[in-house]
């Protein structure tokens, strides 16, 4: 399944879209430049909606994903409870993200509990898609 960046937020409600997007950020980043590197704060995380970028253990260990479909979380850390994002990000073409204060970003979904599931079932989908690309790698 391709996610994208209307996906994110599809079936949560105008004000819920509205407050959400009311929040973020369109960044734009130049191919090479990080995003983020492990052990930075997770205080973010980011929407694909244009390019590709790598993603990888640590600072310098093996590439263990690609995100390149409009709609990808990138930084899910920064959703599940951790304080440090586990990979480093680099982009690998010019890029086109949104990007979401975690805080603000939990405070407005938890005033709703059909948004927070709704969002972490769509997580869930993206991060076992992430795993079913991966499988073929480490065989």
């Amino acid at each position: 399944m391709v996610f994208k960046m209307g996906d994110f937020i599809l079936g949560m409600g105008k004000e819920f879209a509205l407050e959400t997007m009311d929040i973020s950020k369109k960044l734009t980043f130049d191919e090479g430049e990080a995003l983020f590197d492990a052990g930075d704060p997770a205080n973010h995380f980011y929407v694909l909606v244009k390019g590709r970028v790598e993603l990888s253990l640590g600072n310098t260990g093996p590439v263990v994903y690609i995100a390149k479909h409009p709609g990808e979380v990138i930084g899910w850390s920064s959703l599940v409870g951790r304080n440090s994002f586990s990979a480093s990000a680099r982009c690998l073409d010019p890029v086109k993200l949104v990007q979401f204060d975690r805080e603000r970003f939990m405070n407005i979904l938890q005033k709703n509990a059909h948004n927070e599931a709704l969002l972490f079932k769509r997580l869930a989908e993206m991060l076992g898609n992430r795993l079913l690309e991966l499988y073929p790698t480490i065989t």
